[in-house]
């Protein structure tokens, strides 16, 4: 089942790094399981979406991309005119290129804090959701205390 054009030889280890913690957390908030796995394989791996997403990335079927910026092309001619007016593209070039990488790691950053936000909400809710059957079982507690108390009365 693995693609062809797929070589996890080809990523470094912090992008490989990045794939699995994207798809761990899309995981984690219950999105879809890409690979067909029988329930005793996710009891063996304890549904741990770290793991189950190791075990996509090595069948190759992740739709996560990695964009790597590629040098550019440089000429080198020896033509003094021809060469300050090259200069001069090439600085304006460098500085809209300074502006975009910027705005990349603007939306990089807000990507990530709003990775980290919804972390914060899950937890809250999960506390919430902790606090919610506390006190569902201290009410029932009561409850029953009052009956007991209420029979002996009789």
């Amino acid at each position: 089942m693995k693609k062809e054009s797929f070589d996890s030889e080809h990523y470094t280890k912090y992008e490989r790094a990045r794939i699995l913690g994207a798809r761990a957390l899309q995981i984690s908030a219950n999105a879809p399981i890409l690979l067909k796995m029988d329930k005793e394989k996710l009891e063996d791996i304890n549904y741990n979406p770290i793991k189950i997403a190791e075990l996509e990335f090595d069948e190759g079927i992740l739709p996560i991309t990695v964009k790597r910026p590629l040098p550019k092309r440089v000429e080198r001619k020896i033509k003094e005119p021809e060469e300050i007016v090259k200069k001069e593209e090439k600085t304006e070039e460098t500085k809209e290129e300074k502006t975009e990488e910027t705005k990349e790691e603007k939306t990089e950053e807000t990507k990530e804090e709003k990775t980290e936000e919804i972390l914060e909400i899950l937890e809250e809710k999960e506390k919430e959701k902790e606090e919610t059957a506390e006190e569902a079982l201290a009410k029932e507690i009561e409850s029953t205390e009052t009956e007991e108390k209420e029979e002996e009365l009789e």
